[in-house]
């Protein structure tokens, strides 16, 4: 279908900048990697007032380091499934039994393989064990979710698009 989601890829923790980025280049940052999904962005806004209602932890000097970015792509990609307050659940969750890096990176690879699987390019989702701990559990049914939404934002792109079309040749 889109072959922006066959190479879709979100940065792992250490592919993240480790010099602090300013808001503006934060907000970039996560956009250039965001784009493919074609219905998912971030706002210099939204960006305040995550950090503002404490959804975020505030940038030292104004900085947003690797863990502070990480934790924006996550809430913007599970903000469009999950409330807010259902989000940061999650993340107070995940904080407790995962270090930032730990968490974060699987969060990537799990939504990268949910997101090809979903748009059937030949990846495969592992098996989650039944007795897998909740987090766990939890972020898979997010990614999926999300997986899902995005796949019919792209459906009704083409749609509008074969619309557009035929219009244009009528």
């Amino acid at each position: 279908m889109d072959s922006n989601i066959e190479h879709f890829h979100l940065p792992t923790y250490h592919e993240i900048p480790t010099v602090g980025l300013y808001l503006e280049q934060t907000v970039k940052y996560i956009n250039e990697y965001l784009r493919p999904l074609g219905c998912i962005e971030i706002t210099s806004s939204m960006v305040s007032n995550y950090i503002k209602k404490g959804y975020a932890p505030r940038p030292v000097k104004k900085q947003y380091d690797a863990a502070l970015i990480a934790h924006l792509l996550f809430i913007s990609v599970a903000k469009q499934v999950l409330s807010m307050e259902n989000v940061v659940k999650l993340l107070d969750c995940q904080k407790q039994h995962y270090s930032v890096e730990e968490a974060y990176d699987y969060f990537c690879r799990e939504f990268e393989r949910v997101l090809r699987k979903v748009f059937d390019l030949s990846a495969t989702a592992k098996e989650i064990a039944p007795d897998a701990p909740i987090e766990i559990r939890m972020l898979r049914s997010v990614v999926i979710a999300v997986s899902h939404i995005i796949y019919l934002s792209h459906c009704f792109n083409e749609i509008d698009f074969r619309n557009t079309e035929e219009e244009t040749h009528k």
